[in-house]
């Protein structure tokens, strides 16, 4: 992983999925608690598979 996907991932407190490039969707972290996972559910994100793995621009 390059230097500046270590940095994007620390300041913005989200995963990278394998082999992202600048530009590219981010994993969120998954919810820690139910308010959470229906906040998530209920949320409008650009690619969601279900409540655990959802991505989003940055």
């Amino acid at each position: 992983m390059r230097v500046n996907g270590l940095q994007v991932s620390d300041a913005n407190g989200v995963a990278l999925p394998l082999n992202w490039k600048t530009g590219d969707r981010v994993i969120v972290p998954p919810p820690k608690n139910l308010d959470e996972m229906q906040e998530r559910i209920d949320g409008d994100y650009p690619e969601k598979t279900d409540f655990y793995l959802v991505k989003k621009d940055l």
